[in-house]
């Protein structure tokens, strides 16, 4: 039975949801529609569709329509909005809102969620501002009586921000950003292939009108040679630095240029720049092969990433409980994401924030524009701007600082993007920068070298791991990696990898009482598919898994649903943590998920079959279960597609599948290349820190032996923090290599109340409504 408390506090009975797309559409949205539909109808509210955005609300009629569960069946994984969206001169009239106003409490629906961009938001708290007097009017003109004007006398409005541009203020990403970046990236890399072929240079054109996070992701994920975006225009006599740059790049054996220019790009007179002034630029200028190629709406076009798909989810759940608790006095507020965080946002502090961006490029403030865009936006480009530009040898300082980079444990789409931004970084710092092969076991043998900023181009789309890595852990070569570390006078480590890369720097931890060597700064950055590592929500390799698992997914549920009662049983890989089997199953519409940390038995199995049964009374008539990989000893893949083949006899038939390794492989998603990037260069960073406060002058060496030089660097909720190793280790579940907490496991009823399992769902750790931190002004 559901949670008493949450019945209670938050029943939906008597109330009525009405739920709209706006504006532009975005992959995600049609997730986002789903979870409010179904979330509205577990908790017992009413739930409408409105059809054709705030154009539907003014026509009322078919265009509000009362939804059930299996409305909302097989749009999870389809772009655009089933629902439709259409900008409306009509509401923006006070008359045409007095239509809309009047069709809602026709329906008595009085908690709209909205899913757009700004200019839906803004209508929508407009509307809220002028319910009651239009209430009065509709009354006074014999439209309501006076007992349905009392009745539904406030109106709730719940945001949620819908936007590929990824342009509004107070949200990390917006719902359909990660699928529109997947959408450029796919495209990037095909004409990467193209364009080494004839040594080419391309200039590509992305969408973000009023702002560059598409031009300056995509960047950072592709190693682009240059970008321009409107909120960081280029400085006066860009042409010639910009040219410099791409003939110094071809002078190092690149073979090919990529220019990524945003569709609102300026120069600092506010003047657009085109990709068209680029090409002609590059072609008169230096005489290059130069071709344009403008994306369009590809970008919004095609399935939502696994990424969109759960954070539409996540966000359409949070929408229904922000409308069940809010009350008259309660502001129309946005669900929004920091960090790994769902918080809910007053819509129009957002907004007004958002209207800032805008003034502030249009009063050549662009230093504001970029810290008004937030934290993510703000070290996106300072990566980019690290990464992109090799300094001359008299520019750089000089540490005479040796740091190792390594990668260990299983491979994961992503390690290479890291591995390049470490390089880079760390010879921006000024620091020698050496590559380990096969990890601990390469390193034992003594198989590093020094890597130079041009050894590392073109890796952030590479997928595996380019310099070969290992599962083997240092504790048998331990005087053979002390005395490598000594011949190559080795000052600081980063080791890039999963739960050996976490268990090994452990090792080297507590045997420096036996090996000096040790005692230098290291740091772990986690990359795995299994996201299994202590300190860390997410791990490098766990999104580009994800999507893998979830595109698999897609094309089993077609192949049930031509062929009807059909029930699909997949297993994931994952080692004993279930974050594959859970996510994938959110990010897929799966009916159930089996995974280690969450026991089951036989009668929750039997439980499964008879849910099963009744789904294909209905119309949907297909199946589909995830299991992890050891998510029980007994109860096998097998075990689970024979138990379901035998008591679904007459009523449905069974099919396995086990992905395996092609979860491992493949090109490393956006979401990967652009964490893995980051991460790492903060890590160097980190090092470079320790660096200098170990060095021992007198001596003229590093020592570091304090606990808090080895960290791992994780991402916890909503920042990025260096724990050290030794006070995560009583985090650790050793035995089965998990750590004993896990977020995501919150996220489990999520995907049960989805999948109309009965359950509770602990909402202690919903989103209290905060207020947006706006950054002070940049000091002229």
């Amino acid at each position: 039975m559901p949670d008493k408390k949450f019945f209670e506090n938050l029943s939906g009975a008597g109330k009525a949801i009405g739920v709209l797309t706006s504006g532009g559409d975005a992959q995600g949205m049609n997730a986002a529609v789903r979870a409010v539909v179904r979330m509205g109808i577990y908790v017992e509210a009413k739930v409408y569709f409105i059809y054709e955005g705030y154009e539907g609300m003014v026509d009322g009629g078919e265009n509000i329509v009362e939804v059930t569960w299996e409305s909302v069946s097989s749009i999870l994984q389809v772009g655009g909005t089933v629902i439709g969206s259409a900008r409306c001169k009509a509401f923006r009239t006070r008359e045409g809102r007095l239509k809309a106003a009047c069709n809602l409490v026709k329906c008595g629906i009085t908690n709209l969620c909205v899913i757009g961009g700004d200019g839906s938001l803004t209508g929508a708290n407009i509307f809220r501002t002028e319910w009651s007097g239009l209430l009065e009017e509709l009354a006074s003109q014999g439209e309501i009586d006076e007992e349905a004007r009392k009745k539904y006398a406030y109106l709730n409005i719940v945001g949620m921000v819908g936007s590929i541009d990824n342009d509004f203020c107070g949200t990390d990403m917006t719902i359909g950003t990660d699928s529109a970046l997947h959408r450029i990236i796919e495209v990037v890399d095909a004409i990467m292939t193209t364009a080494q072929s004839h040594q080419r240079t391309f200039v590509l054109e992305v969408m973000g009108r009023h702002c560059g996070y598409l031009a300056l992701v995509s960047a950072l994920a592709c190693g682009a040679d240059y970008v321009f975006i409107p909120e960081y225009p280029p400085e006066e006599g860009w042409e010639d630095h910009m040219c410099s740059r791409l003939s110094e790049n071809r002078a190092r054996k690149k073979r090919l240029n990529i220019i990524i220019v945003a569709e609102g790009a300026i120069d600092s007179n506010n003047q657009p720049i085109t990709s068209e002034q680029v090409k002609d630029l590059v072609v008169q200028r230096l005489g290059y092969d130069t071709r344009v190629t403008i994306l369009g709406h590809v970008q919004r076009g095609g399935t939502p990433s696994a990424f969109d798909r759960i954070l539409a989810s996540r966000m359409g759940v949070e929408a229904v409980l922000a409308l069940l608790e809010a009350t008259p006095e309660t502001p129309a507020c946005v669900v929004s994401l920091s960090g790994n965080q769902a918080v809910r946002l007053p819509l129009m502090e957002c907004v007004q924030m958002t209207q800032d961006v805008q003034k502030a490029m249009d009063e050549k403030n662009f230093s504001d524009a970029v810290q008004l865009r937030g934290r993510s936006f703000q070290n996106n480009l300072n990566t980019y701007k690290l990464l992109s530009t090799k300094k001359t040898a008299s520019e750089l300082p000089t540490t005479n600082f040796n740091v190792a980079v390594l990668n260990v444990g299983a491979p994961a789409a992503g390690m290479n993007a890291a591995v390049r931004a470490a390089v880079r970084i760390g010879i921006t710092e000024g620091h020698k920068m050496f590559a380990v092969t096969d990890g601990f076991e390469g390193f034992s043998k003594g198989q590093i070298k020094e890597i130079s900023w041009g050894d590392v181009g073109g890796w952030t789309g590479q997928g595996g791991s380019i310099l070969g890595t290992k599962r083997t852990l240092p504790a048998k070569h331990m005087e053979k990696i002390a005395e490598q570390m000594r011949n190559h006078t080795i000052n600081a480590l980063l080791v890039i990898g999963g739960f050996e890369a976490f268990e090994s720097c452990l090792l080297l931890a507590e045997a420096r009482s036996r090996f000096e060597e040790f005692c230098i700064p290291i740091c772990i950055v986690p990359a795995t598919i299994s996201n299994n590592v202590p300190g860390t929500d997410l791990s490098i390799g766990a999104d580009t898994s994800l999507n893998a698992i979830v595109e698999t997914c897609d094309r089993i549920k077609l192949s049930a649903s031509g062929t009807k009662r059909r029930v699909f049983i997949i297993e994931t890989m994952g080692g004993y943590c279930g974050y594959l089997a859970n996510m994938g199953a959110l990010a897929a519409g799966a009916d159930a998920a089996y995974i280690f940390e969450e026991k089951f038995d036989i009668r929750e199995l039997q439980a499964n079959v008879e849910h099963l049964t009744e789904k294909m009374k209905t119309s949907i008539q297909r199946g589909l279960v995830l299991r992890n990989e050891n998510s029980s000893e007994n109860y096998t893949t097998d075990f689970i597609y024979q138990l379901y083949s035998e008591e679904g006899k007459g009523v449905f038939d069974c099919r396995k599948n086990v992905l395996g390794h092609m979860q491992q492989g493949g090109a490393p998603s956006p979401f990967d290349r652009n964490f893995g990037t980051k991460i790492s260069a903060k890590a160097v960073l980190w090092l470079s820190k320790k660096l200098k406060e170990s060095y021992r002058r007198d001596e003229g060496r590093v020592f570091a032996n304090t606990d808090d030089s080895v960290c791992l660097l994780g991402m916890r909720r909503r920042n990025l923090i260096f724990q050290p190793v030794i006070e995560l280790k009583g985090d650790t579940d050793f035995e089965h290599r998990i750590p004993k907490e896990q977020w995501w496991l919150k996220l489990r009823p999520l995907m049960k109340i989805l999948a109309k399992y009965k359950t509770s769902y602990d909402i202690s750790d919903a989103g209290q409504l905060e207020h947006v931190h706006r950054p002070k002004p940049v000091e002229a």
